[in-house]
């Protein structure tokens, strides 16, 4: 028997065939900001107001997540009709339309919007364009609750344009006054070809003014990218209603590892996976808390996997401070917000 020390999980681990097999943990992984945000959010609604409160969508797209709050007294609804009169209910990082926001003041609601901010920064280029009467050609997946809350800033000026091959369905008004957005979630090269067939058609097409695609997107998927090639199987710690966790396991496929596969848990890992398998990466969505990874790391230590190694493509430092509406709560209450 070998031994190993994985200093990411600060213990020892007993193995078999130590130096045939390893794992390259992709760095960065997990958390975003704006995740980050939303879930301290509810978390801290909860502790300030009581539980329930209520949560339109779920926060996140993660299932360990969502079932968490949910033991601490969050109830996850689809609509605002859903709330009771004068409840406390959170928006969830993916953002809302107009109207949702609407409706909660309508029913008295003590609204709290943790839409992250970047998704708050597309709305707010939606809202400029089409006071600017642009035709707006938004990349992203029907039905998406990202898309639809985008969408509802400028439902008239808005088309959304699914993949590559949708853009040839696009119609514009006036072809000298037409730009694409996007959603924060989606694959960087599949976006970009999409952006390129649609310039193909309308070669004045402006692009945002900064990237829509957040930078968590883009940094988790350089790091799969970065151990692929170097891969037998790449396993993606995140739950299938998670757009940037599924981008993240095509990307893998693409970038050269011989498979891919999404888990939420690491007891979903199936045994036949690692036939002959000798290099396992290993990564997570950005809504992913950091011990299911952890989780997934031991399954494979078990298995002979415990040499670790960490690849790492970018350093994250962003934090985005609490909803304004939470947080001048906490404030008059004499809290502090860690914020």
């Amino acid at each position: 028997m070998g031994m190993a020390v994985n200093r990411r999980l600060g213990r020892r681990l007993t193995i078999a065939g130590m130096a045939a097999k390893r794992v390259l943990l992709a760095a960065p992984r997990g958390y975003c900001a704006g995740v980050d945000r939303a879930v301290i959010t509810v978390e801290k609604a909860l502790e300030h107001y009581g539980p329930p409160v209520y949560v339109r969508k779920q926060i996140v797209h993660n299932k360990h997540v969502v079932s968490s709050l949910e033991q601490r007294g969050a109830v996850f609804v689809e609509e605002t009709d859903e709330v009771p009169e004068g409840a406390v209910v959170v928006f969830s990082a993916h953002g809302v339309a107009p109207h949702v926001h609407e409706q909660a003041k309508a029913r008295n609601l003590r609204a709290i919007d943790a839409t992250c901010p970047l998704v708050t920064k597309v709305h707010n280029e939606a809202r400029r364009f089409a006071a600017e009467n642009y035709d707006i050609l938004l990349i992203g997946h029907q039905g998406h609750e990202e898309v639809v809350g985008t969408q509802g800033e400028a439902p008239a000026h808005t088309q959304i344009v699914d993949n590559p091959a949708a853009a040839g369905d696009v119609y514009v008004r006036d072809e000298s006054k037409v730009v694409w957005l996007s959603q924060t979630t989606l694959s960087v090269d599949e976006t970009m070809e999409t952006v390129g067939k649609l310039r193909e058609r309308f070669p004045l097409l402006q692009s945002p003014p900064s990237d829509d695609i957040c930078y968590a997107t883009q940094n988790r998927q350089q790091a799969v990218k970065q151990i692929a090639p170097e891969c037998d199987l790449v396993i993606v710690v995140g739950s299938a209603n998670s757009s940037n966790s599924v981008r993240l396991v095509e990307v893998a496929l693409e970038a050269g590892a011989a498979a891919s596969y999404l888990v939420d848990y690491a007891h979903e890992i199936d045994e036949a996976w690692l036939t002959d398998v000798r290099t396992v990466g290993v990564t997570s969505g950005a809504s992913v808390p950091e011990e299911l990874v952890e989780g997934v790391l031991e399954v494979l230590a078990l298995r002979g996997y415990g040499d670790v190694r960490t690849v790492s493509t970018a350093q994250e430092t962003l934090t985005f401070s609490l909803p304004q509406q939470l947080k001048r709560e906490l404030r008059n209450a004499g809290v502090r917000d860690g914020n």
